[in-house]
């Protein structure tokens, strides 16, 4: 298959784009004179300068226009992102010779941060397919590479991650979709929960019980959409991540080909967790551009707005509001970029890192959009202002990919076990 290194079209696309491009306020962060010390290029090769500022652009000029209208009319904008596909956004970091970018994960973060802060909803769902790009892309045999990869990373075909059920979400292990080999298919009986895509898409990363109970029992199925006994719940109303739909995804007698497995059987949980690690990472990254934007929309509204004589940006409690704001989202850049150095080099510290990373930087940008949603006043609370669709898309980011608490447990769990 001969492929185009996706960077070299970004870098192409690049060049050819207005550099007065339109960011929220019809200015890129650099044009709007946002200051060095918060800036998201520090430190970054020249390359990824050049991708990131093409993240930056499709954002300003191909989501943020939209991202209103996604969320309250809860729209899937299929196109938006197969024009982000066009740009190597698809299959970011599974490799060429089956159409994706080869990026690393760093790269790969730098990408989330910068399109999350044209909207976060729509980009954790272009993380969550490029999860389970990499996921086939790693685990599966070259005929399962070559049938499934391309398609996913041109976003001809969407997918979606399916492990939590209704009654095993922290406890993974526990799940109860079971998977009976009969001949040369599977049958497949159970439910998913809260499946991101769900119904909208046309692959299905499963993990399902081939053996006994615990980890070692479940392995991992691709079930194409339109299998027969696929079936899906009704869409769920959320708080926020509306441009993506969700639901139940339903087996019944569901005849799944063996060929369809991705890897052995007893080999499933090894494979969701190891896509969850990076999954942590991309989920933080998404949480970091919406602070980015947050950061920057209450850096303008305090320049403008005006109480009791002058404007807010002379009151020095938001003033010192502001700087905390700013070093939490840079040191939280920090811990996610360090994160996924470690989960590139496979380093025996990356699985903690990337807990790491999920816990602080979800819980502390969280806060930032909160903070800023503050600084708006009653501003703020106007679905006229993209900050409020800020803190509620991410709220979400504590919860999934493991709860906060999970990553809590995975962290003590890493050094108490060293230590002993």
């Amino acid at each position: 298959m001969a492929t185009v290194r996706p960077l070299g079209r970004i870098a192409r696309l690049g060049s050819g784009i207005c550099r007065n491009h339109r960011f929220f306020l019809n200015r890129s962060p650099q044009r709007r004179g946002i200051a060095s010390c918060v800036d998201p290029a520090h430190g970054l090769t020249d390359e990824q300068r050049e991708f990131q500022k093409v993240a930056f652009d499709f954002a300003a000029n191909e989501m943020a226009p939209h991202m209103a209208e996604w969320d309250q009319k809860e729209l899937f904008p299929v196109e938006t992102m197969r024009k982000a596909a066009q740009l190597g956004f698809g299959g970011i970091y599974v490799q060429p010779d089956v159409g994706g970018s080869g990026l690393s994960r760093l790269d790969t973060s730098v990408i989330f941060e910068a399109l999350s802060t044209g909207c976060v909803s729509t980009t954790a769902y272009i993380s969550i397919h490029n999860m389970c790009a990499w996921m086939i892309d790693t685990f599966g045999n070259t005929e399962q590479r070559e049938k499934f990869c391309p398609q996913l990373c041109s976003m001809e075909k969407f997918a979606s991650y399916c492990l939590t059920e209704p009654g095993s979400g922290s406890d993974a292990a526990s799940l109860l979709t079971t998977a009976q080999l009969k001949g040369d298919h599977y049958i497949l009986n159970g439910s998913k929960a809260f499946i991101s895509g769900g119904g909208d898409t046309d692959v299905y990363v499963v993990m399902c019980r081939t053996g006994g109970k615990g980890a070692k029992g479940i392995s991992c199925l691709v079930v194409e959409k339109g299998t027969p006994g696929l079936h899906f719940g009704k869409k769920e109303k959320k708080m926020g991540w509306n441009s993506q739909p969700t639901r139940a995804v339903i087996f019944e007698d569901c005849a799944v080909p063996v060929t369809n497995r991705l890897g052995e059987e007893g080999q499933g949980f090894n494979i969701a967790m190891k896509g969850l690690n990076g999954g942590r990472i991309n989920i933080a990254s998404c949480s970091l551009g919406a602070a980015h934007a947050s950061v920057q929309l209450a850096r303008d509204h305090l320049l403008v707005r005006k109480q009791f004589g002058e404007t807010l940006s002379n009151n020095q409690f938001l003033q010192f509001k502001l700087a905390e704001m700013a070093t939490k989202l840079v040191a939280s850049r920090l811990l996610v970029r360090e994160a996924a150095t470690a989960l590139q080099e496979n380093r025996p510290d990356a699985v903690s890192l990337c807990a790491m990373a999920k816990l602080f930087v979800t819980d502390e940008c969280f806060n930032i959009c909160n903070q800023a949603l503050q600084m708006h006043g009653g501003y703020g609370y106007l679905k006229d202002y993209a900050v409020q669709q800020f803190v509620r898309d991410i709220r979400v980011h504590q919860i999934l990919e493991g709860t906060n608490e999970v990553m809590r447990m995975i962290i003590s769990r890493n050094l108490l076990t060293e230590s002993s």
